[in-house]
């Protein structure tokens, strides 16, 4: 059986820990806007957007608690079950985007979520969705594999859930497949690119029922700050000037086009009848376009693409 009130009550923690944890860091306070909707609409519910600009570390930076209830699934949200097509159900999460002002210091993105549903005639079900990836402008392996084998570790208590009674919990840990599941989601298909670095992403996650699920996905929440923070404090003190700050921009514009070509979390949102305002939160507060660029062979920016935009078993170099 889902506890709904269970997982509401460590979302809100998780958002405030992680916000206390990001004012220490900025000096700044983040604003706090609560927001509700009115019994009675397709869309009720309630919720949390947090959002700094314009601080030391962040140039804008956001993180968002929504718990909404709807009358019908958007079929964003069932694609791999297509009978709950149509069902009401329940969504709650935690979804941050960090955008720093310095180049150095990557942009890093995480969200976890829970979804329960009930088809006409049937029971409640439930599935947990969520992971981190972090998108450098200028890349460091020393941070890409703190990233990776931190979200390693976080998952090194779970194994996948097997139908055959005869197949061991060697070799099915989660990371591996979920650091396969973020390269391939995060992934610009129209500019045949990855968005970053990577590190883990699951969904329809409803293995060994609702009790694992939770567990994965506190364990997910809990990893973020270890992943994050000690990447931040090796970077942010690094000079940079206008060259470094232009190339920040121009990669910014990837992460847009990611955001609202491909990103099921944003066409949710948007297409479910979601609070604009909090979904759109996650974009760059500047970002700019250039028409077929490409950087100068041997440069830094080039080793970007060259030594990081590309798949890499990080957690194991």
């Amino acid at each position: 059986m889902s506890d709904v009130a269970a997982v509401r009550t460590y979302l809100i923690s998780l958002q405030e820990s992680i916000v206390e944890a990001f004012e220490a860091e900025d000096g700044k306070r983040f604003l706090r806007d609560a927001w509700q909707r009115p019994q009675g609409g397709a869309l009720e519910g309630d919720g949390m957007s947090q959002l700094v600009e314009q601080g030391a570390l962040l140039e804008r930076g956001g993180c968002n608690f929504s718990h909404v209830r709807g009358k019908a699934l958007p079929p964003s949200a069932t694609q791999h079950r297509p009978e709950l097509a149509g069902a009401p159900f329940e969504a709650l999460g935690v979804s941050l985007v960090m955008h720093p002002l310095n180049p150095y210091v990557p942009t890093v993105h995480m969200n976890v979520r829970m979804l329960t549903a009930k088809a006409p005639g049937g029971d409640a079900v439930s599935w947990f969705g969520g992971g981190m990836d972090l998108t450098p402008y200028y890349g460091f392996e020393d941070d890409a594999r703190h990233f990776h084998r931190t979200c390693a570790d976080a998952l090194a208590p779970f194994a996948a859930a097997s139908s055959d009674p005869s197949d061991s919990n060697e070799g099915r840990e989660l990371y591996p497949r979920f650091k396969r599941w973020c390269d391939e989601y995060f992934f610009l298909k129209h500019r045949n690119e990855p968005r970053g670095v990577g590190g883990i992403f699951f969904d329809d996650f409803a293995e060994g029922g609702f009790h694992n699920g939770f567990a994965l996905m506190r364990a997910t929440g809990d990893a973020f700050l270890h992943a994050y923070l000690p990447i931040v404090q090796r970077r942010r003190g690094l000079a940079y000037g206008e060259r470094e700050r232009e190339f920040q921009a121009y990669r910014r514009g990837r992460y847009v086009e990611f955001n609202l070509v491909w990103d099921r979390g944003t066409h949710f949102g948007l297409h479910g009848g979601g609070r604009t305002e909090s979904i759109l939160m996650s974009m760059p507060p500047v970002v700019t376009w250039r028409y077929d660029w490409k950087p100068e062979p041997g440069t830094p920016e080039a080793r970007l693409y060259t030594d990081f935009l590309r798949p890499r078993d990080w957690a194991n170099e």
